[in-house]
């Protein structure tokens, strides 16, 4: 397992990203699997930057597992900013135009549906999100 440790600020989704691809490739992920997690790691980065400690700025840690049995990624972000659960939201009706959804939620649904598994905690004061994706 390796991990890291940034300031929660949008800046350093690239950091987070490359800290994570470097893990991928080494586990010789396939390019549109990594793509999907890129996407993923935008999204809840970005989200733990916004609105975890919003006004101000904390850590957030971000740790890589990689499992063999079968072979998958296991990515965990860890903050301690206001606790909340985006997995209890409703997701959003994809039906509609984007003129009629409601603004919100559509980052985390994609999320949901582009990883093997998705969970949340609120423990000791932190949040963790654990995504998975089989490679």
């Amino acid at each position: 397992m390796k991990e890291l440790t940034v300031e929660a600020i949008t800046e350093n989704i690239d950091v987070v990203t490359d800290f994570v691809n470097e893990q991928l490739l080494q586990a010789g992920c396939p390019p549109k699997t990594m793509s999907r997690i890129d996407i993923a790691i935008d999204e809840l980065f970005g989200n733990i930057a916004n609105y975890a400690y919003h006004p101000g700025v904390g850590p957030a840690t971000v740790r890589v597992e990689l499992k063999h049995d079968p072979l998958s990624v296991v990515i965990t972000f860890i903050d301690r900013g206001i606790p909340y659960d985006p997995l209890k939201n409703e997701d959003p009706d994809v039906t509609l135009s984007a003129e009629e959804r409601k603004i919100g939620g559509l980052g985390i649904y994609m999320v949901k549906k582009s990883m093997d598994g998705i969970r949340y905690e609120y423990k000791d004061g932190q949040n963790i999100l654990i995504i998975e994706k089989l490679l």
